[in-house]
Protein backbone atom coordinates (compact mmCIF):
# COMPACT_ATOMS: atom_id res chain seq x y z
CA UNK A 1 0.00 0.00 0.00
CA UNK A 2 1.30 3.36 -0.74
CA UNK A 3 -0.92 5.87 0.66
CA UNK A 4 0.81 6.02 4.01
CA UNK A 5 4.32 7.23 3.56
CA UNK A 6 3.83 9.69 1.03
CA UNK A 7 0.10 11.03 3.29
CA UNK A 8 1.04 14.62 4.25
CA UNK A 9 3.99 15.17 2.68
CA UNK A 10 5.83 18.29 0.46
CA UNK A 11 6.16 17.32 -3.13
CA UNK A 12 3.65 14.69 -3.27
CA UNK A 13 1.32 13.26 -6.06
CA UNK A 14 -1.61 16.11 -6.37
CA UNK A 15 -4.10 12.57 -5.53
CA UNK A 16 -2.55 12.04 -2.31
CA UNK A 17 -4.41 13.74 0.39
CA UNK A 18 -2.75 16.04 2.53
CA UNK A 19 -3.31 15.63 6.64
CA UNK A 20 -4.69 19.59 6.14
CA UNK A 21 -7.03 19.16 3.36
CA UNK A 22 -7.91 15.91 5.07
CA UNK A 23 -8.89 17.34 8.20
CA UNK A 24 -11.54 19.71 6.76
CA UNK A 25 -12.98 16.55 4.67
CA UNK A 26 -13.24 14.14 7.32
CA UNK A 27 -15.91 15.88 9.45
CA UNK A 28 -18.05 16.65 6.14
CA UNK A 29 -18.42 12.38 5.34
CA UNK A 30 -21.66 10.28 5.75
CA UNK A 31 -21.47 7.94 8.63
CA UNK A 32 -21.21 4.79 6.62
CA UNK A 33 -23.83 2.72 6.92
CA UNK A 34 -24.19 -0.90 8.20
CA UNK A 35 -22.94 -3.69 5.80
CA UNK A 36 -25.80 -6.06 5.27
CA UNK A 37 -23.19 -9.48 5.16
CA UNK A 38 -19.92 -10.42 5.87
CA UNK A 39 -17.16 -9.67 3.39
CA UNK A 40 -13.71 -7.82 2.80
CA UNK A 41 -12.87 -4.74 5.07
CA UNK A 42 -14.37 -1.59 3.97
CA UNK A 43 -11.98 0.70 1.97
CA UNK A 44 -11.02 3.51 4.52
CA UNK A 45 -12.58 6.89 2.81
CA UNK A 46 -8.88 8.32 2.63
CA UNK A 47 -7.71 5.94 0.69
CA UNK A 48 -10.79 5.69 -1.63
CA UNK A 49 -10.27 9.68 -1.88
CA UNK A 50 -7.12 9.11 -2.79
CA UNK A 51 -8.20 6.94 -5.83
CA UNK A 52 -10.70 9.88 -6.79
CA UNK A 53 -8.38 12.34 -7.35
CA UNK A 54 -6.03 9.34 -9.28
CA UNK A 55 -9.03 9.49 -11.90
CA UNK A 56 -9.77 13.14 -11.77
CA UNK A 57 -5.92 13.97 -12.34
CA UNK A 58 -4.93 11.49 -14.85
CA UNK A 59 -8.55 11.47 -16.70
CA UNK A 60 -7.96 7.38 -16.26
CA UNK A 61 -11.42 5.08 -16.55
CA UNK A 62 -12.53 3.94 -13.47
CA UNK A 63 -11.52 -0.18 -14.25
CA UNK A 64 -8.21 0.83 -14.76
CA UNK A 65 -7.42 2.23 -11.51
CA UNK A 66 -4.27 0.24 -9.97
CA UNK A 67 -4.74 -1.87 -7.21
CA UNK A 68 -1.06 -1.54 -6.37
CA UNK A 69 -1.71 2.16 -4.90
CA UNK A 70 -3.77 0.50 -2.74
CA UNK A 71 -6.94 2.92 -3.27
CA UNK A 72 -9.55 0.44 -4.13
CA UNK A 73 -11.26 -0.76 -7.35
CA UNK A 74 -12.60 1.68 -9.26
CA UNK A 75 -16.47 0.89 -8.33
CA UNK A 76 -15.65 1.19 -4.88
CA UNK A 77 -14.38 4.71 -5.58
CA UNK A 78 -17.21 5.67 -7.77
CA UNK A 79 -19.61 4.72 -5.59
CA UNK A 80 -17.89 6.53 -2.84
CA UNK A 81 -17.66 9.85 -4.78
CA UNK A 82 -21.86 9.73 -5.86
CA UNK A 83 -22.98 9.32 -2.16
CA UNK A 84 -20.72 11.93 -1.24
CA UNK A 85 -21.83 14.52 -3.96
CA UNK A 86 -25.46 13.21 -3.22
CA UNK A 87 -24.78 14.12 0.43
CA UNK A 88 -23.61 17.55 -0.43
CA UNK A 89 -19.85 17.44 1.14
CA UNK A 90 -18.59 19.12 -2.15
CA UNK A 91 -21.02 22.30 -1.87
CA UNK A 92 -19.89 22.33 1.87
CA UNK A 93 -16.55 22.34 2.02
CA UNK A 94 -16.53 24.84 -0.25
CA UNK A 95 -18.18 26.93 2.19
CA UNK A 96 -15.85 26.11 4.59
CA UNK A 97 -13.08 27.46 2.37
CA UNK A 98 -14.44 30.23 1.06
CA UNK A 99 -15.17 31.25 4.82
CA UNK A 100 -11.35 30.86 5.31
CA UNK A 101 -10.95 33.22 2.54
CA UNK A 102 -13.21 35.98 3.54
CA UNK A 103 -11.98 35.93 7.57
CA UNK A 104 -8.36 36.48 6.15
CA UNK A 105 -9.96 39.35 4.07
CA UNK A 106 -8.66 37.29 1.17
CA UNK A 107 -12.10 37.74 -1.25
CA UNK A 108 -12.38 40.44 -3.74
CA UNK A 109 -16.03 41.29 -3.61
CA UNK A 110 -15.25 44.16 -5.70
CA UNK A 111 -16.77 42.64 -8.84
CA UNK A 112 -17.41 39.13 -10.11
CA UNK A 113 -16.48 37.33 -13.61
CA UNK A 114 -18.92 34.72 -15.14
CA UNK A 115 -18.16 32.44 -18.46
CA UNK A 116 -19.34 29.50 -19.94
CA UNK A 117 -16.89 27.38 -21.21
CA UNK A 118 -17.43 23.73 -23.14
CA UNK A 119 -16.74 20.74 -21.22
CA UNK A 120 -15.96 18.50 -24.82
CA UNK A 121 -18.25 16.28 -26.03
CA UNK A 122 -20.67 14.16 -24.02
CA UNK A 123 -24.12 12.32 -24.20
CA UNK A 124 -26.60 11.50 -21.51
CA UNK A 125 -28.55 13.95 -19.18
CA UNK A 126 -27.44 17.77 -19.08
CA UNK A 127 -25.75 17.50 -22.96
CA UNK A 128 -26.73 19.02 -25.73
CA UNK A 129 -26.23 19.75 -29.71
CA UNK A 130 -23.06 22.40 -29.86
CA UNK A 131 -23.85 25.17 -31.90
CA UNK A 132 -20.58 25.72 -32.64
CA UNK A 133 -19.38 21.94 -33.18
CA UNK A 134 -21.22 20.79 -36.09
CA UNK A 135 -24.35 20.06 -33.40
CA UNK A 136 -22.30 17.06 -32.12
CA UNK A 137 -23.71 16.67 -28.11
CA UNK A 138 -21.72 18.09 -25.31
CA UNK A 139 -21.71 20.35 -22.10
CA UNK A 140 -20.92 23.56 -20.67
CA UNK A 141 -19.38 24.49 -17.40
CA UNK A 142 -20.74 27.81 -16.04
CA UNK A 143 -18.11 29.09 -13.85
CA UNK A 144 -18.38 32.79 -10.99
CA UNK A 145 -15.44 34.16 -9.69
CA UNK A 146 -14.64 36.72 -7.76
CA UNK A 147 -11.95 39.45 -8.56
CA UNK A 148 -8.88 37.46 -8.11
CA UNK A 149 -10.31 34.13 -9.51
CA UNK A 150 -11.71 32.57 -6.64
CA UNK A 151 -14.47 29.72 -7.67
CA UNK A 152 -17.52 31.30 -6.14
CA UNK A 153 -19.97 28.89 -8.36
CA UNK A 154 -20.26 26.35 -11.03
CA UNK A 155 -22.49 24.53 -12.96
CA UNK A 156 -23.38 22.00 -15.56
CA UNK A 157 -25.75 21.96 -18.63
CA UNK A 158 -26.35 20.72 -22.27
CA UNK A 159 -24.03 22.64 -24.98
CA UNK A 160 -26.86 23.92 -26.46
CA UNK A 161 -28.02 25.93 -23.56
CA UNK A 162 -27.34 30.07 -23.84
CA UNK A 163 -25.10 31.56 -21.86
CA UNK A 164 -26.95 34.21 -20.49
CA UNK A 165 -30.04 32.00 -19.23
CA UNK A 166 -27.50 30.69 -16.63
CA UNK A 167 -26.41 34.20 -14.98
CA UNK A 168 -29.02 34.60 -12.66
CA UNK A 169 -28.82 30.39 -11.42
CA UNK A 170 -25.38 31.01 -11.15
CA UNK A 171 -26.15 33.82 -9.24
CA UNK A 172 -28.52 32.37 -6.52
CA UNK A 173 -25.41 29.41 -5.93
CA UNK A 174 -23.51 31.66 -4.62
CA UNK A 175 -23.02 30.78 -1.17
CA UNK A 176 -23.47 32.87 2.10
CA UNK A 177 -20.12 33.19 3.07
CA UNK A 178 -19.51 34.12 6.92
CA UNK A 179 -15.95 35.05 8.40
CA UNK A 180 -16.28 38.69 9.69
CA UNK A 181 -18.46 40.64 12.04
CA UNK A 182 -21.51 41.16 10.42
CA UNK A 183 -24.01 39.15 7.71
CA UNK A 184 -22.22 37.08 6.53
CA UNK A 185 -22.03 37.93 2.30
CA UNK A 186 -22.83 36.40 -1.08
CA UNK A 187 -23.36 39.02 -3.78
CA UNK A 188 -20.48 40.95 -5.42
CA UNK A 189 -20.60 44.61 -6.24
CA UNK A 190 -20.06 44.52 -10.19
CA UNK A 191 -20.78 41.51 -12.58
CA UNK A 192 -18.71 41.36 -15.81
CA UNK A 193 -19.78 39.14 -18.75
CA UNK A 194 -18.66 39.00 -22.25
CA UNK A 195 -21.04 39.38 -25.51
CA UNK A 196 -22.66 35.69 -24.33
CA UNK A 197 -24.75 37.72 -21.75
CA UNK A 198 -25.48 40.92 -23.78
CA UNK A 199 -29.76 41.00 -22.58
CA UNK A 200 -31.31 44.40 -21.76
CA UNK A 201 -33.57 42.00 -19.22
CA UNK A 202 -31.06 40.27 -17.64
CA UNK A 203 -29.03 43.27 -16.53
CA UNK A 204 -32.50 44.51 -14.88
CA UNK A 205 -32.33 41.20 -12.82
CA UNK A 206 -28.68 41.87 -11.82
CA UNK A 207 -29.57 45.26 -10.61
CA UNK A 208 -32.69 44.12 -9.22
CA UNK A 209 -30.45 41.96 -7.17
CA UNK A 210 -27.84 44.58 -6.09
CA UNK A 211 -25.20 44.40 -8.68
CA UNK A 212 -24.15 46.68 -10.95
CA UNK A 213 -23.57 44.52 -14.62
CA UNK A 214 -20.60 45.21 -16.18
CA UNK A 215 -21.64 43.03 -19.68
CA UNK A 216 -20.15 43.43 -23.25
CA UNK A 217 -22.60 44.79 -25.93
CA UNK A 218 -22.95 43.06 -29.15
CA UNK A 219 -22.52 45.02 -32.36
CA UNK A 220 -19.32 47.18 -30.97
CA UNK A 221 -16.08 47.09 -31.76
CA UNK A 222 -13.82 44.99 -29.44
CA UNK A 223 -11.36 46.83 -26.79
CA UNK A 224 -14.19 47.55 -24.32
CA UNK A 225 -11.39 47.47 -21.29
CA UNK A 226 -13.19 44.44 -19.60
CA UNK A 227 -10.38 41.81 -20.92
CA UNK A 228 -7.98 43.93 -18.00
CA UNK A 229 -10.35 42.20 -15.15
CA UNK A 230 -12.05 39.05 -17.01
CA UNK A 231 -9.04 37.35 -17.62
CA UNK A 232 -8.75 35.96 -13.75
CA UNK A 233 -12.30 33.62 -15.18
CA UNK A 234 -10.31 32.19 -18.13
CA UNK A 235 -7.18 31.65 -15.81
CA UNK A 236 -9.35 29.40 -13.54
CA UNK A 237 -11.45 27.79 -16.16
CA UNK A 238 -7.93 26.67 -17.15
CA UNK A 239 -6.75 25.41 -13.71
CA UNK A 240 -10.38 23.35 -13.62
CA UNK A 241 -9.90 21.95 -17.10
CA UNK A 242 -6.08 21.31 -16.09
CA UNK A 243 -8.10 18.49 -14.53
CA UNK A 244 -8.26 15.69 -16.88
CA UNK A 245 -11.23 14.04 -16.29
CA UNK A 246 -13.12 17.48 -17.07
CA UNK A 247 -11.38 18.20 -20.24
CA UNK A 248 -13.78 16.08 -21.84
CA UNK A 249 -17.43 14.86 -20.13
CA UNK A 250 -17.11 11.16 -19.78
CA UNK A 251 -19.66 10.04 -17.55
CA UNK A 252 -22.98 9.85 -19.01
CA UNK A 253 -24.43 10.72 -15.30
CA UNK A 254 -24.82 14.18 -14.97
CA UNK A 255 -24.13 13.85 -11.01
CA UNK A 256 -21.01 12.08 -11.12
CA UNK A 257 -19.68 14.82 -13.42
CA UNK A 258 -20.92 17.44 -11.67
CA UNK A 259 -19.69 15.95 -8.17
CA UNK A 260 -15.80 16.31 -10.34
CA UNK A 261 -16.28 19.60 -11.16
CA UNK A 262 -17.44 20.51 -7.52
CA UNK A 263 -14.37 18.65 -6.15
CA UNK A 264 -12.13 20.40 -8.57
CA UNK A 265 -13.47 23.67 -7.59
CA UNK A 266 -12.80 22.86 -3.95
CA UNK A 267 -9.50 21.81 -4.57
CA UNK A 268 -8.38 25.15 -6.68
CA UNK A 269 -10.35 27.13 -3.56
CA UNK A 270 -7.87 25.46 -0.96
CA UNK A 271 -5.05 26.01 -3.51
CA UNK A 272 -5.76 29.93 -2.33
CA UNK A 273 -6.13 29.28 1.09
CA UNK A 274 -3.15 27.88 1.01
CA UNK A 275 -1.36 31.15 -0.80
CA UNK A 276 -3.35 33.73 0.93
CA UNK A 277 -4.28 32.63 4.37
Amino acid sequence: MLVGPFVGKKNCRPWIVSDELWSLIESLLPEPGHKLVAGRPRVPDRQALCGILFVLHTGIQWEYLPQELGFGSGMTCWRRLAAWNEAGVWDRLHAVLLAKLRAAKQLDWSRAVIDSPRAGRSAGPKSGPSPVDRARPGSKHHVLVEGQGIPLAVSLTGGNRNDVTQLMPLLAKVPSVPGLVGRPRRRPDTLLGDRGYDHDKYRRLVWAQGIKPVIARRGVPHGSGLGDHRWVVERTIAWLHGFRRLRIRWERRDDIHEAFLGLATCLVTHRHVQRLC
